[in-house]
């Protein structure tokens, strides 16, 4: 009876512990050769899914580190407007004239003329009354620094004909009323 005897069995404990090793190294071994793979093509069989006729599912994918912050959106900025020159005053002195004036700043004096022609009408290179010798003390111009007027960018007379004036409803009433010379009378309502 000793040859046949069976030897034995290893305690409960024992084998619950083996079967736990053995499943933790079977999980461990599938997601060292899952996380091989690239992450568009990891699948999980599921376990009754396979055997039942089922699709695989996906597994979830590995978290990849991100920057940390918020994450940049695209925007629209408008380009910035080009500023326009900005003019600076200056106040005639004694013994100052447009070529003395012009030197100082970097432009000429034909420029000077243009930029301060409608307030100083002597300045202006295409009146007749052009006078450029002709500055007094105490005028003050508007100059660009360092920049020169460009002629060929004036603009047309035609350009400069302000829109056609409007009739005013006082004036059709006068016309109507029977004044023929359209003038109109202050002391009606």
């Amino acid at each position: 009876m000793t040859a046949d005897r069976i030897p034995p069995r290893p305690p409960a404990r024992r084998r619950r512990r083996r079967l736990r090793l053995a499943l933790v190294g079977g999980l461990a071994l599938s997601l060292s050769a899952s996380a091989c793979l690239p992450s568009g093509s990891r699948v999980e069989s599921g376990g009754s899914g396979d055997a039942a006729g089922g699709s695989p599912l996906p597994v979830a994918a590995t978290p990849v580190p991100t920057p940390s912050g918020p994450t940049p959106r695209p925007s629209f900025v408008p380009p910035t407007p080009t500023p326009q020159p900005t003019f600076l005053v200056y106040t005639v002195a004694a013994g100052d004239n447009l070529n003395t004036i012009a030197h100082k700043f970097g432009t000429t004096a034909r420029s000077i003329a243009f930029w301060n022609r409608a307030t100083y009408p002597s300045l202006d290179p295409e009146a007749p009354g052009y006078r450029p010798g002709l500055v007094q003390v105490g005028w003050t111009l508007s100059l660009i620094p360092n920049a020169v007027f460009d002629e060929q960018t004036l603009p047309e007379p035609s350009d400069l004909i302000g829109p056609s004036p409007t009739t005013s409803p006082s004036d059709d009433e006068a016309i109507s009323s029977g004044d023929p010379s359209g003038a109109i009378d202050p002391n009606t309502p």
